[in-house]
């Protein structure tokens, strides 16, 4: 076999070998060359865990934790590492349950309180695991074999997801000494790589934590996250009140009696929760509102609604975007690749923002600009504008909760608010759905419908966006008077329809071909809803696949 082995910051070799190879073999000819720990590869760009059989003439790339797939690889193998570890302490009884990521973790439930003492004991099970480098085995089963073998673990969970998906041929079983459970991505080879983690008591659960994509070294700082953390809380009540926790919950659902009903709760629950954000902001007496979120998360819409609930409250309101405010593209700066970075707060014209929202505060007339994206620059003489007492300026960006963009505005003015789409279905008890992929979803949907853009350029840029995302939305999150969930519950099963024939369009020889897979391998676990037409033109998931009155 001729193999072109590839890696980060390694040049390409091309290597021969006279027989079959896991890919873990070819691994440890070169992994000196690489800068950090590995835990999956590209075959033909095609994930695969190291484990793979390498049988022909291919490329097979390397990947560390700065691959957001490779990312999941080490946390699901983690888990794994950690529920082991949990039964080998207090007995195969316990249930853990993984809920969310937070504080640069994952939150963690069992049905067992722990003590400092009883989580310093599963920490050094934990470590005494990856000492004795155990093999973690993969084992395909069928489907029918695998309801038996959840219905003999007491997986109920899992057992109804299987059951509810009769197109699933077979599924990944992983055993790690007499602990058996079912994950739907690869796993690490064994316990070996598992060496960087941290447990830590955490309110009503723990977190298990783990290396970040900017730093596969270290553990990051611990940093408190409440905002978020009471986000989360309100999202399992709303999985409560739906009776949708998990994917097979959905999915029985449209099966039984279709969706109308859960789409017109979760118009409600958002109805509700906007008014009590207007009523807030009332009360409050700020006159400026601060939107932001990371990609797709539908602030647009809200700010719309929002501005609704606002006027129902006998205030007037003035929108504007932070995007009117983008310096001149000749004057855009340069990102480390000497790419044109708009995600930076210095793409924005900060000194003519700030001055015009402080003489729009002292009833001054402003004349406000829009940004021309074809010419590359601020257009003038068009907006000129007036506010009174009773007007609330609503600002939405991904910097509005920056203090930078708004310095040397009175702190007193300002109302801020944080939205993301926090999703309160499981696959199982330990197989989450990451926000991320939620986003990319509504991203690619979107921007195929409305901007002329494929997939494949979604897929391409994804990584650019969360590495600004990371730099200059998330570090934020906490500074937020109150936390807005956009999630409509139902919508991976609605983004389906959209999103799945795109995703069957990307080659295997195109580059975006691994994530694009990755998505559909995920999205085979949701029941399509076919009767989207029930849902209201004020949605927030309008935004995304269409027919919105708020938007476009």
């Amino acid at each position: 076999m001729k193999i072109k082995i590839k890696g980060p910051a390694m040049e390409p070799v091309m290597m021969e070998f006279p027989s079959d190879m896991k890919a873990e073999e070819i691994l440890n000819l070169v992994k000196d060359k690489m800068p950090y720990p590995i835990y999956g590869c590209k075959v033909d760009n095609s994930y695969r865990g190291l484990l793979h059989n390498v049988h022909r003439d291919c490329v097979v790339e390397f990947l560390d934790i700065r691959t957001s797939a490779i990312w999941y690889v080490y946390q699901n193998s983690l888990i794994l590492l950690f529920i082991k570890a949990v039964h080998d302490v207090l007995g195969k009884s316990v249930l853990v349950n993984v809920n969310n990521s937070l504080s640069k973790g994952v939150f963690i439930t069992m049905n067992k309180n722990t003590d400092q003492k009883t989580l310093n004991l599963i920490e050094q099970q934990m470590n005494e695991l990856v000492k004795k480098d155990i093999p973690i085995i993969k084992q395909h089963m069928s489907r029918a074999k695998a309801i038996e073998l959840a219905k003999k673990l007491k997986q109920k969970e899992t057992c109804r997801l299987l059951e509810s998906i009769p197109s699933l041929s077979n599924v990944e079983i992983y055993s790690l000494d007499d602990e058996v459970e079912i994950f739907y991505n690869f796993l690490v080879p064994s316990t070996g790589y598992l060496t960087m983690f941290e447990l830590r008591n955490y309110k009503n659960g723990l977190l298990l934590r783990f290396p970040h994509q900017s730093n596969p070294l270290a553990i990051p700082k611990f940093e408190e996250q409440n905002t978020l953390y009471k986000a989360f809380s309100e999202v399992n009540k709303w999985g409560q009140l739906t009776g949708t926790n998990y994917v097979s919950d959905l999915n029985e659902q449209i099966l039984t009696k279709g969706l109308k009903d859960m789409y017109l709760m979760q118009e409600a629950l958002h109805e509700k929760r906007i008014s009590a954000i207007a009523d807030d902001i009332l009360k409050s007496k700020k006159r400026i509102v601060l939107i932001c979120g990371p990609s797709s998360s539908g602030k647009t819409s809200f700010a719309n609604r929002l501005s609704i609930q606002l006027k129902v409250n006998g205030l007037n309101t003035l929108c504007l975007g932070t995007d009117d405010y983008f310096v001149n593209r000749s004057q855009t700066p340069l990102d480390e690749n000497g790419q044109k970075d708009y995600e930076s707060l210095k793409a924005v014209d900060i000194r003519l923002f700030t001055a015009d929202i402080q003489k729009l505060l002292d009833g001054k007339e402003v004349d406000l600009p829009y940004y021309d994206f074809t010419k590359g620059e601020k257009i003038f003489g068009t907006k000129f504008t007036r506010i009174d007492r009773r007007h609330i300026v609503i600002i939405e960006g991904i910097h509005a909760l920056n203090e930078k963009l708004t310095e040397g505005i009175d702190d007193n003015e300002k109302f801020k608010i944080y939205i993301s789409p926090f999703s309160p279905i499981s696959i199982d008890h330990h197989n989450r759905i990451p926000t991320t992929d939620c986003r990319m979803l509504r991203r690619m949907v979107r921007d195929y419908q409305f901007r002329d853009r494929s997939v494949k350029q979604t897929i391409a840029e994804w990584p650019k966006v969360r590495a600004g995302e990371e730099k200059n939305i998330f570090p934020y999150s906490n500074h937020a008077d109150v936390f807005f969930n956009s999630n409509c519950i139902y919508e991976f099963s609605v983004l389906k329809k959209y999103a799945e024939p795109l995703l069957k369009e990307v080659k295997p020889d195109e580059e975006e071909y691994a994530e694009a897979q990755r998505m559909l391998s995920f999205l085979r676990f949701f029941d399509v809803a076919n009767d989207d037409e029930k849902i209201v033109n004020n949605s927030i998931i309008r935004e995304f696949i269409g027919g919105s009155i708020l938007v476009h």
